[in-house]
């Protein structure tokens, strides 16, 4: 869904409450994590099916994406979860897994400013507002989500684009796109029943993302 403002999640329908919560000791409190190769990554984001399904039989977006607006790509496959609901709200029926070039990817990550005033980043909140004006892109960190959909103790990236950066994910970054809407039915269902490993088993494999120097956010917590 394209919007002017980073995702507000909703809340999703979740399984029954696994009773030994994992832990993540290695995990830095923020990473990217993606799928990915030498030359493209993936990114999600979900569409009502006018939108989707053409894009998805296309391969590319349709003239009807606004490339005016600014929209959010989400490189971890649970947090689109929790974000459209496993593919059941209303106007997100539609997941597109987007492979797009590690290039684009790049750049947006070194052009980007931090969605939210940050200390650490920026010497007041003026600097933050004049930089978060002119950025093209915007990164928001936020807490990556297990089967159930619940938060965990570290953050995954949001990347929001917007200006150039939105026109030339649309045309020039994408590679080819996927409708993963099958795949998100099918892990929620084994969820729903209990069946976690198998779950598991399914879910695209999200390797740590090679972070170009001076991706917001990463400087001094990770």
């Amino acid at each position: 869904m394209n919007s002017t403002s980073p995702d507000v999640p909703v809340q999703a329908a979740h399984g029954p409450v696994d009773p030994v919560a994992p832990v993540h000791p290695a995990e830095p409190h923020r990473r990217i994590r993606a799928l990915y190769t030498e030359r493209t990554v993936t990114v999600y984001q979900a569409y009502s099916p006018a939108l989707g399904l053409p894009a998805a039989r296309d391969g590319r977006f349709p003239a009807a994406w606004k490339r005016e607006r600014m929209t959010w790509i989400k490189p971890s496959f649970l947090w689109m979860m929790y974000r459209c609901g496993w593919g059941e709200k209303a106007g997100q029926e539609t997941v597109l897994a987007i492979e797009i070039g590690r290039g684009g990817f790049d750049w947006a990550l070194r052009n980007a400013c931090l969605s939210h005033y940050g200390r650490d980043e920026h010497a007041d909140r003026e600097v933050w507002q004049r930089e978060l004006k002119r950025a093209p892109a915007r990164v928001q960190w936020d807490p990556e989500r297990d089967l159930w959909l619940r938060a965990l103790p570290y953050r995954s990236l949001q990347l929001g684009l917007a200006g150039e950066a939105s026109r030339r994910y649309a045309d020039e970054w994408t590679v080819a796109i996927t409708d993963v809407t099958p795949l998100a039915q099918e892990v929620h269902a084994l969820v729903r029943s209990g069946e976690t490993a198998a779950a598991a088993a399914l879910l695209p494999e999200e390797r740590p993302y090679p972070a170009p120097e001076g991706t917001p956010g990463l400087g001094r917590v990770s």
